[in-house]
């Protein structure tokens, strides 16, 4: 590997060819399926990165919140999916101001949502591209697959909206469960989407788009008939929880903190310089079905695990009793959710051959 003494830690280091190799992957897993690509750009925030996966065949962005979709359109995507309800009025007239410069499309699950936007869109002398998000299982946001196409026909009939299409996020959901069976889950998640994409139809909507998937069943939605486009997202860099769901392998992993070990007052456990402001910690460990050990996974030593955190401390055990870590050691910790690890770092490097280059996280923190 490159020589990494001179960073400062902790840091985020991602393998660019690894990157590639896996937006490759999922653009021709997607395209095989006559599908689109629609990532989402949570897991790394970086204008950079997003145009990077525009040129390995995504047909736009998929984006969390408006201040991100703002950070995305200034370095020049122009085609954004910004997967959240947009309530209140403030993130509204960003969005109308936003729709100005690039084609975007907004979320909604309410009646009442849908108001205000068609009432903003009115006032401004538009038309709001819009999809209703849909609960398929996960029981988060979406309107209950049971009311949604009440609720489509009342949507496609307020001013200023264009209804066209439909999109949900399921997870790993089966039957209502949590389940580690991919490709039933996807199956599952893209037949029920394309199943009511056909009832909205018969209504006489003009549904385009039928929107699923992520990065573990992003491949088996694609698979369905009806289904047009998938928005995985951790795929580009992958970590640990794509590990244990079966949706990678641990050398496929292209993202890694590097970290210091700065204590080791015992043989069974040292001390790294990051904790909770370092790793994502957004999931439950040793919790069905998956039983993470950890918030992250020492690269090359199975026996080491990031089993506990507090805001500057990372506790690194060892399985076997004794870490072998000494002071001043550095090593690299893959974790398990790398998506919240980077909102955490106003910075990241990104390692092409013999070069690293420092990045900056464009849309860190742009959460409304």
């Amino acid at each position: 590997m490159l020589e990494l003494g001179y960073l400062e830690t902790p840091t985020v280091v991602v393998d660019m060819n690894k990157v590639r190799a896996n937006l490759k992957g999922m653009k021709e897993i997607v395209a095989a399926s006559g599908c689109m690509l629609r990532p989402h750009v949570k897991t790394h925030k970086i204008t950079e990165l997003a145009r990077l996966q525009l040129e390995y065949g995504a047909n736009g962005i998929t984006c969390a919140k408006v201040s991100e979709a703002e950070v995305m359109a200034d370095g020049g995507i122009r085609d954004i999916f910004i997967a959240y309800p947009l309530v209140g009025d403030f993130r509204i007239r960003r969005a109308v101001e936003l729709s100005r410069r690039t084609r975007l499309i907004l979320a909604v699950d309410s009646f009442d949502g849908a108001k205000a936007l068609s009432d903003a869109a009115v006032n401004a002398g538009i038309c709001l591209e819009v999809r209703l998000e849909v609960d398929t299982g996960l029981r988060r946001t979406g309107v209950p697959y049971h009311k949604a196409s009440d609720l489509a026909g009342s949507i496609a009939k307020l001013p200023g909206l264009k209804l066209t299409g439909i999109f949900t996020f399921r997870g790993l959901i089966y039957d209502g469960k949590p389940t580690n069976d991919n490709s039933a889950a996807g199956r599952q998640e893209g037949e029920m989407l394309a199943a009511l994409a056909v009832k909205l139809r018969g209504q006489g909507l003009d549904i385009r788009e039928v929107s699923g998937g992520s990065s573990p069943t992003g491949k088996y939605v694609a698979g369905v008939q009806g289904v047009t486009e998938v928005r995985p997202g951790t795929y580009i860099f992958q970590d640990f929880m794509q590990v244990k769901e079966g949706a990678c392998t641990e050398d496929e992993c292209a993202a890694f903190v590097l970290a210091t070990v700065v204590s080791t007052p015992d043989d069974g456990y040292a001390i790294v310089d990051g904790g909770s402001k370092t790793y994502g910690t957004d999931f439950q460990i040793n919790t069905a079905p998956f039983y993470h050990e950890g918030y992250g996974y020492v690269a090359g030593n199975p026996d080491l695990v990031l089993s506990r955190v507090n805001e500057e401390h990372g506790i690194v055990t060892s399985k076997s009793g004794c870490t072998g870590l000494k002071v001043g050691q550095r090593i690299c910790i893959t974790p398990v959710h790398i998506c919240s690890t980077v909102n955490l770092h106003n910075h990241i490097w990104l390692m092409e051959g013999d070069q690293l280059r420092k990045v900056r996280v464009d849309a860190r923190g742009m959460l409304v």
